[in-house]
């Protein structure tokens, strides 16, 4: 695709989603189903309420961080759209950062580009941002956390990642592997780390698929978890993840806490979604689930998170893909918005994927949107035309969470294993691939 370049594909995508945000504003207008999404008339209203010196949560259903409302402060006094306009250019941030990260590791230029494409020019993603969604920020500052740690920029990775766990906290499940992957013979001071690049991991010879506890033993990987770099990390993201808590605290007391974090820790919705759990919330709906009841819901996502994060932790953009499908899959409360999150990570590993798209890949597409389009008919049946089929709903939950757990068993099957960083104790001086 030689007529097609980076820039080009940037400033379509750019004028495509102009288009769908005018689109949008007509639709709205002239008729009955809208094309904004519910929640970004929440954000919006909240917005209007800090702008009026007052406090956001006093909009009901309002359960994010304030700093969302005072990004979007200017939908009172701009334009009520000025917040999709937001969105939407951090939805290119990420085209951007993805083709930056590639590039670092020297991705040829066809492969990278594709991949770009995966992002900027999927339905699921450029319809979030337009609709008024904020998830395209969350995306934008998690690669943007990733490129400070290729360029050996720790603190300022823990300053955002800080920052992101805070404004949406889902973001917290890449705590273990980040502080992993800082190692000291990858990271060490005034050094960039050495990124093993793209054509030295297809020969597939170098680099064994081991987890954590393959490497150095557990004991050795215990008495070294200890080290500058993750004790910095740890201490500087604490920091601001406090101090941002603590500010909000400060200004709007415990609604602040309750609503915009401790809800998503406990949160029951009996309204149908993808997760298998919403037929058992729905059935008990009237019974007040404990905060123990609440809080086992998350055993399945922590042992399948601790298997991925020790099995596959130096190679840290896949195993934040898995992490985060596999956190979307066994959630207690799943939306089509949560896609988003793990979609800006494919991109970044298909480069080292032997998945071919013709069959493998192309069937899988075919199942996840087949098991997904299954439910949207079950789910259209119950809101839309009154059917009780919630049973034939929760089935087809199911049937999602075993065509994801299916795609992830084939990404894994089908990835070549290459660690981001190299070890400097196994590269020679001579020998080092800053990849600039």
């Amino acid at each position: 695709m030689k007529w097609l370049k980076f820039r080009t594909l940037l400033l379509l995508s750019a004028i495509f989603r102009v288009i769908l945000i005018v689109y949008g504003e007509w639709q709205d207008t002239h008729m009955e189903v809208r094309y904004t999404d519910v929640d970004y008339l929440v954000f919006s209203d909240a917005a209007s309420l800090m702008a009026n010196g007052e406090s956001p949560y006093k909009r009901t259903t309002y359960r994010y961080s304030p700093l969302l409302a005072f990004l979007l402060t200017p939908n009172s006094f701009i334009h009520r759209s000025w917040g999709k306009f937001i969105f939407s250019a951090a939805d290119l941030l990420v085209g951007s950062f993805i083709q930056y990260i590639l590039k670092k590791r020297e991705v040829p230029e066809d492969i990278c580009l594709y991949s770009v494409m995966v992002w900027l020019l999927n339905p699921f993603t450029f319809t979030i941002g337009t609709r008024g969604n904020c998830e395209p920020i969350v995306c934008a500052m998690i690669l943007w956390i990733i490129i400070c740690l290729i360029n050996g920029n720790v603190v300022q990775a823990a300053i955002w990642y800080g920052l992101v766990v805070h404004f949406r906290i889902y973001p917290i499940i890449y705590a273990l592997p980040i502080i992993l992957v800082l190692d000291p013979h990858s990271f060490q001071s005034g050094q960039k780390p050495c990124l093993v690049n793209w054509k030295s991991s297809q020969d597939n010879t170098s680099y064994s698929r081991k987890g954590v506890s393959e490497v150095d033993g557990v004991w050795t990987a215990l008495k070294t978890i200890f080290t500058r770099g993750r004790i910095m990390f740890a201490m500087v993201s604490g920091s601001v993840f406090i101090l941002c808590t603590g500010l909000f605290f400060f200004l709007y007391r415990w609604e602040f806490l309750n609503e915009a974090l401790l809800y998503h820790l406990t949160r029951t919705d009996p309204r149908h979604n993808f997760s298998i759990y919403f037929y058992h919330i729905y059935l008990h709906v009237e019974h007040e689930f404990s905060v123990v009841e609440k809080l086992i819901s998350f055993l399945p996502q922590l042992i399948v998170q601790l298997v991925l994060i020790f099995r596959f932790a130096q190679d840290l953009l896949f195993c934040l893909f898995l992490q985060t499908v596999a956190f979307v899959a066994f959630n207690k409360v799943i939306t089509a918005q949560y896609f988003v999150w793990f979609f800006c990570l494919l991109p970044l590993i298909l480069p080292w994927s032997k998945m071919k798209l013709k069959w493998e890949g192309l069937s899988c597409v075919v199942l996840w949107m087949g098991a997904q389009t299954h439910w949207l008919l079950w789910g259209y049946l119950l809101e839309f035309k009154g059917k009780n089929v919630f049973l034939q709903l929760w089935l087809a939950g199911l049937v999602f969470l075993a065509a994801n757990t299916f795609l992830l068993i084939m990404f894994i099957r089908h990835h070549r294993y290459s660690p981001v960083f190299k070890q400097l104790a196994r590269a020679t001086s001579g020998n080092r691939d800053k990849s600039e």
